[in-house]
Protein backbone atom coordinates (compact mmCIF):
# COMPACT_ATOMS: atom_id res chain seq x y z
CA UNK A 1 0.00 0.00 0.00
CA UNK A 2 1.07 3.52 -0.81
CA UNK A 3 3.36 4.88 2.15
CA UNK A 4 1.27 8.32 2.85
CA UNK A 5 -1.30 5.90 4.26
CA UNK A 6 -0.91 5.43 7.74
CA UNK A 7 -3.27 4.59 11.09
CA UNK A 8 -5.91 6.60 11.44
CA UNK A 9 -7.37 6.82 15.35
CA UNK A 10 -5.14 4.05 16.13
CA UNK A 11 -7.13 1.70 13.82
CA UNK A 12 -5.35 -0.87 11.37
CA UNK A 13 -4.54 0.12 8.29
CA UNK A 14 -7.55 -2.54 5.77
CA UNK A 15 -6.43 -3.14 2.16
CA UNK A 16 -8.89 -5.56 1.27
CA UNK A 17 -12.50 -6.74 1.90
CA UNK A 18 -10.87 -10.05 3.77
CA UNK A 19 -9.40 -7.67 6.13
CA UNK A 20 -12.61 -5.32 6.82
CA UNK A 21 -14.47 -8.98 7.48
CA UNK A 22 -11.76 -10.07 10.13
CA UNK A 23 -11.78 -7.31 11.66
CA UNK A 24 -16.28 -6.74 11.66
CA UNK A 25 -15.75 -10.05 13.41
CA UNK A 26 -14.08 -8.97 16.01
CA UNK A 27 -16.69 -6.50 17.14
CA UNK A 28 -20.89 -6.88 17.55
CA UNK A 29 -22.74 -8.32 14.84
CA UNK A 30 -24.72 -5.69 12.93
CA UNK A 31 -28.60 -5.42 12.76
CA UNK A 32 -29.54 -5.67 9.27
CA UNK A 33 -32.95 -4.30 7.23
CA UNK A 34 -33.52 -5.75 3.16
CA UNK A 35 -35.64 -3.69 1.59
CA UNK A 36 -37.22 -6.32 -0.84
CA UNK A 37 -35.98 -10.06 -0.15
CA UNK A 38 -37.95 -12.16 -2.82
CA UNK A 39 -34.85 -13.28 -4.21
CA UNK A 40 -32.21 -16.06 -4.08
CA UNK A 41 -29.48 -13.61 -3.96
CA UNK A 42 -30.82 -11.44 -1.35
CA UNK A 43 -31.60 -15.24 0.85
CA UNK A 44 -28.32 -16.25 -0.05
CA UNK A 45 -26.33 -13.02 1.35
CA UNK A 46 -28.87 -13.18 4.59
CA UNK A 47 -28.32 -16.39 5.30
CA UNK A 48 -24.24 -16.05 4.58
CA UNK A 49 -24.20 -12.99 6.61
CA UNK A 50 -25.40 -14.77 9.46
CA UNK A 51 -23.81 -17.65 9.22
CA UNK A 52 -20.58 -16.50 9.28
CA UNK A 53 -21.65 -13.92 12.22
CA UNK A 54 -21.61 -10.92 10.96
CA UNK A 55 -24.97 -10.17 11.24
CA UNK A 56 -27.16 -11.07 13.97
CA UNK A 57 -30.73 -10.98 12.97
CA UNK A 58 -32.36 -9.68 9.60
CA UNK A 59 -35.49 -8.22 9.02
CA UNK A 60 -36.85 -8.88 5.31
CA UNK A 61 -39.59 -6.92 3.35
CA UNK A 62 -41.51 -8.65 1.03
CA UNK A 63 -44.58 -10.93 0.25
CA UNK A 64 -43.92 -13.67 3.01
CA UNK A 65 -44.91 -16.21 0.52
CA UNK A 66 -42.43 -15.70 -1.79
CA UNK A 67 -40.05 -14.97 0.71
CA UNK A 68 -40.39 -18.61 1.95
CA UNK A 69 -38.76 -20.27 -0.36
CA UNK A 70 -36.25 -18.21 -0.56
CA UNK A 71 -35.01 -19.38 2.62
CA UNK A 72 -34.70 -22.09 5.02
CA UNK A 73 -36.84 -24.48 6.20
CA UNK A 74 -37.88 -23.75 9.11
CA UNK A 75 -36.73 -19.97 8.67
CA UNK A 76 -33.90 -19.34 10.55
CA UNK A 77 -34.69 -17.66 14.22
CA UNK A 78 -32.58 -14.91 13.73
CA UNK A 79 -34.99 -13.63 10.19
CA UNK A 80 -37.74 -11.63 10.18
CA UNK A 81 -40.64 -11.34 7.72
CA UNK A 82 -41.99 -8.29 7.35
CA UNK A 83 -45.47 -8.04 5.07
CA UNK A 84 -44.82 -5.29 1.65
CA UNK A 85 -46.54 -5.76 -1.34
CA UNK A 86 -44.32 -3.75 -4.83
CA UNK A 87 -40.94 -1.89 -4.22
CA UNK A 88 -42.83 0.67 -2.62
CA UNK A 89 -44.07 -0.69 -0.33
CA UNK A 90 -40.98 -2.70 0.83
CA UNK A 91 -39.02 0.64 0.36
CA UNK A 92 -41.10 2.26 2.96
CA UNK A 93 -41.44 -0.76 5.50
CA UNK A 94 -37.76 -1.53 5.44
CA UNK A 95 -37.16 2.28 6.39
CA UNK A 96 -39.90 2.74 8.64
CA UNK A 97 -37.93 -0.44 10.61
CA UNK A 98 -35.01 1.24 10.27
CA UNK A 99 -36.51 4.05 12.09
CA UNK A 100 -38.25 2.11 14.65
CA UNK A 101 -34.99 0.50 16.15
CA UNK A 102 -34.89 -2.56 14.50
CA UNK A 103 -32.02 -2.47 12.05
CA UNK A 104 -28.66 -0.85 12.22
CA UNK A 105 -27.86 -0.76 8.64
CA UNK A 106 -30.47 -0.91 5.53
CA UNK A 107 -29.83 -3.14 2.45
CA UNK A 108 -31.50 -2.62 -0.58
CA UNK A 109 -32.73 -6.41 -2.10
CA UNK A 110 -34.57 -6.66 -5.05
CA UNK A 111 -36.44 -3.55 -5.75
CA UNK A 112 -35.59 -0.46 -8.27
CA UNK A 113 -33.21 2.14 -6.99
CA UNK A 114 -35.84 4.74 -7.20
CA UNK A 115 -38.02 3.20 -5.50
CA UNK A 116 -35.69 2.31 -2.38
CA UNK A 117 -34.30 5.65 -2.95
CA UNK A 118 -37.22 7.95 -2.53
CA UNK A 119 -38.02 6.08 0.99
CA UNK A 120 -34.36 6.74 2.03
CA UNK A 121 -34.68 10.43 1.27
CA UNK A 122 -38.36 10.95 2.15
CA UNK A 123 -38.31 14.49 4.35
CA UNK A 124 -40.70 12.89 6.70
CA UNK A 125 -40.04 9.45 7.15
CA UNK A 126 -36.76 8.59 5.62
CA UNK A 127 -33.51 8.51 6.76
CA UNK A 128 -31.90 12.14 5.87
CA UNK A 129 -29.16 13.26 9.02
CA UNK A 130 -29.37 16.83 7.31
CA UNK A 131 -26.87 17.08 4.82
CA UNK A 132 -26.50 15.54 1.41
CA UNK A 133 -26.78 12.08 0.95
CA UNK A 134 -23.98 10.81 -1.76
CA UNK A 135 -22.81 7.26 -2.52
CA UNK A 136 -19.45 5.84 -3.10
CA UNK A 137 -18.04 2.55 -4.48
CA UNK A 138 -15.45 1.25 -2.55
CA UNK A 139 -12.97 -1.34 -4.70
CA UNK A 140 -10.17 -3.71 -4.37
CA UNK A 141 -8.81 -4.60 -7.45
CA UNK A 142 -5.05 -6.28 -8.81
CA UNK A 143 -4.00 -3.11 -10.40
CA UNK A 144 -3.98 -0.84 -7.14
CA UNK A 145 -2.52 -1.94 -4.08
CA UNK A 146 -5.35 -0.30 -2.12
CA UNK A 147 -8.65 0.06 -1.39
CA UNK A 148 -9.75 3.00 -3.84
CA UNK A 149 -13.04 4.44 -3.67
CA UNK A 150 -15.28 6.57 -6.31
CA UNK A 151 -18.16 8.94 -5.67
CA UNK A 152 -20.78 10.14 -6.27
CA UNK A 153 -22.17 7.93 -8.61
CA UNK A 154 -25.58 7.01 -7.36
CA UNK A 155 -27.44 9.80 -5.69
CA UNK A 156 -26.44 13.54 -6.59
CA UNK A 157 -26.88 13.75 -10.65
CA UNK A 158 -24.54 16.96 -11.26
CA UNK A 159 -23.11 18.19 -7.75
CA UNK A 160 -22.50 21.68 -6.77
CA UNK A 161 -19.58 22.90 -5.24
CA UNK A 162 -20.87 23.42 -1.90
CA UNK A 163 -22.30 19.90 -2.21
CA UNK A 164 -18.69 18.41 -3.53
CA UNK A 165 -17.49 19.67 -0.35
CA UNK A 166 -20.04 18.13 1.33
CA UNK A 167 -19.67 14.26 -0.10
CA UNK A 168 -16.15 14.39 0.61
CA UNK A 169 -17.04 14.98 4.28
CA UNK A 170 -19.33 12.43 4.04
CA UNK A 171 -16.95 9.88 3.64
CA UNK A 172 -14.68 10.60 6.90
CA UNK A 173 -16.17 7.83 8.88
CA UNK A 174 -15.70 5.25 6.41
CA UNK A 175 -12.22 6.05 5.84
CA UNK A 176 -11.34 6.36 9.54
CA UNK A 177 -13.23 2.89 9.64
CA UNK A 178 -10.42 1.57 6.71
CA UNK A 179 -7.83 2.95 8.89
CA UNK A 180 -6.97 5.84 5.73
CA UNK A 181 -5.77 8.95 7.02
CA UNK A 182 -4.84 11.57 5.51
CA UNK A 183 -7.40 10.38 2.62
CA UNK A 184 -6.01 11.32 -0.74
CA UNK A 185 -8.72 13.20 -2.31
CA UNK A 186 -9.06 13.40 -6.67
CA UNK A 187 -11.08 16.00 -8.14
CA UNK A 188 -11.46 14.28 -11.66
CA UNK A 189 -11.88 16.40 -14.64
CA UNK A 190 -11.15 15.80 -18.34
CA UNK A 191 -8.36 18.08 -18.21
CA UNK A 192 -6.07 19.31 -15.62
CA UNK A 193 -6.02 23.02 -17.08
CA UNK A 194 -8.37 25.51 -15.44
CA UNK A 195 -11.09 26.66 -17.51
CA UNK A 196 -14.16 28.51 -17.49
CA UNK A 197 -15.38 26.10 -19.88
CA UNK A 198 -15.16 23.75 -18.29
CA UNK A 199 -16.88 24.49 -14.62
CA UNK A 200 -15.79 21.42 -13.13
CA UNK A 201 -12.12 21.98 -13.58
CA UNK A 202 -12.70 25.86 -11.36
CA UNK A 203 -14.85 23.42 -8.67
CA UNK A 204 -11.38 21.23 -8.45
CA UNK A 205 -9.36 24.57 -7.78
CA UNK A 206 -11.16 25.99 -5.18
CA UNK A 207 -11.26 22.24 -3.37
CA UNK A 208 -7.49 21.99 -3.70
CA UNK A 209 -7.13 25.66 -2.06
CA UNK A 210 -9.32 24.71 0.63
CA UNK A 211 -8.19 21.33 1.26
CA UNK A 212 -3.68 23.27 1.39
CA UNK A 213 -5.75 25.40 3.68
CA UNK A 214 -6.87 22.64 6.04
CA UNK A 215 -10.62 23.88 5.65
CA UNK A 216 -11.71 20.52 4.88
CA UNK A 217 -9.94 18.61 8.21
CA UNK A 218 -7.71 15.29 7.07
CA UNK A 219 -8.51 15.33 3.42
CA UNK A 220 -5.70 16.18 1.34
CA UNK A 221 -7.18 17.19 -1.85
CA UNK A 222 -5.71 17.33 -5.60
CA UNK A 223 -7.12 18.60 -8.90
CA UNK A 224 -7.76 19.21 -11.19
CA UNK A 225 -6.30 15.89 -13.18
CA UNK A 226 -7.70 13.28 -15.21
CA UNK A 227 -8.04 9.61 -14.19
CA UNK A 228 -4.71 8.89 -15.12
CA UNK A 229 -3.66 11.22 -12.93
CA UNK A 230 -5.04 9.92 -10.14
CA UNK A 231 -4.31 6.42 -10.62
CA UNK A 232 -0.85 6.56 -12.12
CA UNK A 233 2.23 7.79 -10.42
CA UNK A 234 4.10 7.73 -13.65
CA UNK A 235 1.29 9.74 -15.13
CA UNK A 236 1.60 12.44 -12.98
CA UNK A 237 5.63 12.33 -13.37
CA UNK A 238 5.09 12.33 -17.41
CA UNK A 239 2.94 15.61 -16.89
CA UNK A 240 5.19 16.97 -14.36
CA UNK A 241 1.61 16.77 -12.07
CA UNK A 242 3.63 14.38 -8.99
CA UNK A 243 3.18 17.35 -6.79
CA UNK A 244 -0.03 17.73 -6.76
CA UNK A 245 -1.61 16.14 -3.70
CA UNK A 246 -3.20 12.80 -4.41
CA UNK A 247 -1.96 12.40 -7.57
CA UNK A 248 -0.48 8.64 -8.44
CA UNK A 249 -2.03 8.05 -4.75
CA UNK A 250 -5.79 8.70 -4.75
CA UNK A 251 -8.25 6.49 -2.01
CA UNK A 252 -11.12 8.79 -3.09
CA UNK A 253 -11.73 9.93 -6.78
CA UNK A 254 -14.48 12.46 -6.99
CA UNK A 255 -16.02 13.00 -10.57
CA UNK A 256 -17.73 16.07 -11.51
CA UNK A 257 -21.12 13.74 -12.39
CA UNK A 258 -23.13 10.95 -11.30
CA UNK A 259 -22.49 9.90 -15.31
CA UNK A 260 -18.86 9.86 -15.09
CA UNK A 261 -18.57 7.91 -11.36
CA UNK A 262 -21.25 5.55 -12.42
CA UNK A 263 -19.59 4.33 -15.43
CA UNK A 264 -15.92 3.95 -13.68
CA UNK A 265 -17.76 2.51 -11.09
CA UNK A 266 -19.33 -0.58 -13.10
CA UNK A 267 -15.57 -0.87 -15.57
CA UNK A 268 -14.10 -1.57 -12.17
CA UNK A 269 -16.28 -4.71 -11.63
CA UNK A 270 -16.35 -5.79 -15.29
CA UNK A 271 -13.29 -4.94 -16.83
CA UNK A 272 -10.90 -4.10 -13.59
CA UNK A 273 -11.24 -7.65 -11.93
CA UNK A 274 -12.73 -5.69 -9.09
CA UNK A 275 -14.42 -6.57 -5.64
CA UNK A 276 -16.59 -4.04 -4.98
CA UNK A 277 -18.94 -2.47 -2.48
CA UNK A 278 -21.44 0.33 -2.61
CA UNK A 279 -22.49 2.79 0.38
CA UNK A 280 -24.52 5.50 0.61
CA UNK A 281 -23.70 8.09 3.49
CA UNK A 282 -24.84 11.16 5.56
CA UNK A 283 -28.10 8.89 6.27
CA UNK A 284 -28.68 8.20 9.87
CA UNK A 285 -27.84 4.62 9.49
CA UNK A 286 -25.37 3.66 6.58
CA UNK A 287 -27.79 2.54 3.56
CA UNK A 288 -26.49 -0.08 1.03
CA UNK A 289 -26.94 0.79 -2.65
CA UNK A 290 -26.64 -2.41 -4.65
CA UNK A 291 -27.46 -2.91 -8.31
CA UNK A 292 -30.23 -5.70 -9.08
CA UNK A 293 -27.46 -7.78 -11.30
CA UNK A 294 -25.34 -7.78 -8.19
CA UNK A 295 -24.11 -11.26 -6.78
CA UNK A 296 -24.15 -12.17 -2.98
CA UNK A 297 -20.66 -11.67 -2.13
CA UNK A 298 -20.96 -7.59 -3.41
CA UNK A 299 -23.98 -7.41 -0.81
CA UNK A 300 -21.95 -8.97 1.42
CA UNK A 301 -18.95 -6.23 0.84
CA UNK A 302 -21.17 -3.59 0.88
CA UNK A 303 -22.40 -4.89 4.33
CA UNK A 304 -18.31 -5.16 5.67
CA UNK A 305 -18.10 -1.18 4.41
CA UNK A 306 -21.32 -0.52 6.70
CA UNK A 307 -19.55 -2.32 9.24
CA UNK A 308 -16.59 -0.26 8.94
CA UNK A 309 -18.19 3.14 9.12
CA UNK A 310 -19.76 2.26 12.23
CA UNK A 311 -16.57 1.49 13.64
CA UNK A 312 -15.14 4.91 12.29
CA UNK A 313 -18.16 6.45 13.54
CA UNK A 314 -17.36 5.84 17.32
CA UNK A 315 -13.69 7.47 16.62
Amino acid sequence: MADHIRKAGGMMVHRSFEDLRAAALQRQPIRLVVAGGEAPEIAMAVMSLIHDGLVSNAVVTGDPSLLAPMFPNPRPAGVEFRNAVGPDDCAREAVAAIREGLGDVLMKGHIDSTSYLRAVVDREAGLRAGGVLSNVTVAEMPSVKRLIAATDNGIVPAPTLDQKRQIIINTEALFRGLGVSPVRVAAVCATEKVSDAIPATRDAETLTKEGSEGILNGFLIGGPMGYDVAISTEAARIKGLQALPAAGSADLLLFPNIDAANAVAKAWKYHGDAKTGSIVLGGKVPVLLNSRSDSAERRINALLLAAAVMEGGRG
